[in-house]
């Protein structure tokens, strides 16, 4: 795992991020932290805004934990296939030769932010994978090239082109809408086709404008010449160097040969052809299997897949864990109606032209104590969808509301991170000062577009 020179305290600023970073450094908890604390705090949310009773509130939490048991073994597949297909020898060539194409410390930022962001496009799994590993090669050959680059500050970026991921191919709330037979569906009685919520000209305006403002805002607060920076340290590894037996026995060579790896590979790819021939569309399985597709098509031998796997293991556990923690929350935020509460203010607070920006705002608080895009359409879209109707908003507005703030406080809630964080080895309070910036100005975009559609 790739670690940071952390020796010194006072990390390279510009002037206007010292303050935010020391703030950040002192009070911010760790990520397990962060997910105890805020189940206390939904916990007495629901007690005092709601009639449920303690006994209901532990209940709901405890049937909940185990919500998101599928969940958690898909993310903890993203980590394990993503940190492995890395390490096959023709990835690590190509973030290479990506690694390579920076030739100062700010392009290295803003290059890592712009793979990541259309990665995220492409499909939100892919993006969160891609930027952290972009953002450790930049660094790496920075350092041989003598540039001063800021490795807490390249895995934020690389972080941040995550703020649009659901605005994208796979974002999980306008699939789900444009699916028939969907909760969303049912509800409207009709589906809502993606060229009506994704490809509308109006996100896709959004789109590029709030790239440019992520962009705008990382390069004002990168560091300066003469700021002190964290560098990637001299010894840092991605992934150890897999070191294969001999091969002296006819079961050595079975397990060395690259025929059955191969086989396993082209059959992966033949069920993904066949998944988007008969108009499937991408989903965290879908993902998963196209990192391990190309896992077995990359690699030399049965032998060095099972070693990269052994790497990569050592990045899920510490993820693991907080999951079950998630899902309690999202337990008392369904079972007490806390979710409710918040959306009866809105539609009593909205009117038709606000209706969009509320909507964006409320998801991003609700995002907080709901960070799984699918999940939170489940317990928000429904109830949202019906306040919008009752205003008269067009449900794509609605939807793309919700996505929005979905995405948006991402940027500060740990959740998402913690993949990244876990091959990075760096912290929350790390990044966070950074990511911030990058939830400030993607929030202007979002919240300007949704005024303007609501105008509209």
């Amino acid at each position: 795992m790739p670690s940071a020179n952390v020796k010194e305290r006072s990390p390279g600023l510009s002037g206007m991020m010292r303050p935010v970073n020391s703030v950040v450094e002192r009070f911010i908890p760790s990520a397990l932290v962060f997910a105890i604390v805020l189940t206390f705090v939904v916990a007495i949310l629901a007690l005092l805004l709601t009639e449920t009773g303690p006994v209901d509130v532990v209940r709901g939490w405890g049937d909940g934990l185990s919500g998101l048991l599928a969940f958690m073994t898909q993310m903890a597949l993203i980590l394990l296939l993503g940190h492995t297909l890395a390490n096959t020898g023709p990835v690590r060539r190509l973030l290479a030769t990506l690694g390579g194409l920076p030739r100062t410390a700010l392009q290295g930022y803003l290059f890592v932010f712009g793979v990541a962001a259309v990665a995220s496009l492409i499909t939100w799994g892919l993006g969160l994978v891609v930027g952290v590993l972009l953002a450790v090669e930049v660094a790496r050959q920075g350092r041989e090239k003598g540039l001063a680059l800021h490795f807490p500050l390249l895995v934020a970026a690389g972080y941040s082109g995550y703020v649009i991921w659901h605005m994208g191919y796979s974002g999980s709330g306008t699939l789900t809408a444009a699916t028939e037979g969907s909760f969303i569906a049912e509800q409207l009685g009709e589906t809502i086709p993606i060229s009506e919520t994704t490809f509308a000209w109006w996100n896709l305006v959004a789109i590029v404008v709030t790239i440019l403002a992520v962009g705008i805002g990382l390069a004002l607060v990168a560091p300066r010449a003469g700021d002190e920076v964290i560098e990637l340290t001299p010894d840092a590894r991605f992934g150890d160097a897999v070191v294969l037996d001999e091969v002296v026995t006819p079961a050595d060579r079975v397990d060395a040969s690259r025929v059955l790896t191969m086989l396993v590979g082209l059959a992966l790819v033949a069920y993904l052809v066949i998944h988007y021939a008969d108009g499937g569309t991408a989903t965290l399985d879908v993902v998963n299997w196209t990192f391990l597709a190309l896992i077995f098509l990359l690699v030399r031998s049965p032998l060095e897949l099972v070693a990269l796997v052994k790497n990569a293991a050592a990045n899920v556990g510490e993820i693991l864990l907080q999951f079950p923690l998630y899902a309690g929350i999202m337990g008392i935020m369904a079972t007490s109606g806390l979710i409710t509460v918040f959306s009866d203010f809105l539609v009593d607070t909205a009117g038709p032209s606000t209706f969009g920006l509320l909507a964006f705002l409320s998801a991003g608080l609700v995002n907080f104590f709901v960070p799984s895009g699918g999940g939170q359409f489940a317990v928000q879209g429904p109830v949202m969808l019906d306040a919008g109707a009752r205003l008269g908003v067009d449900p794509s507005v609605t939807i793309m509301a919700i996505a929005y703030g979905d995405q948006w406080t991402n940027m500060i809630q740990p959740f998402w991170a913690l993949p990244v964080l876990a091959i990075s080895g760096l912290k929350i309070r790390d990044i966070l000062g950074y990511t911030l910036v990058t939830l400030i100005a993607s929030g202007l975009v979002f919240a300007g577009t949704m005024l303007l559609v609501g105008a509209g």
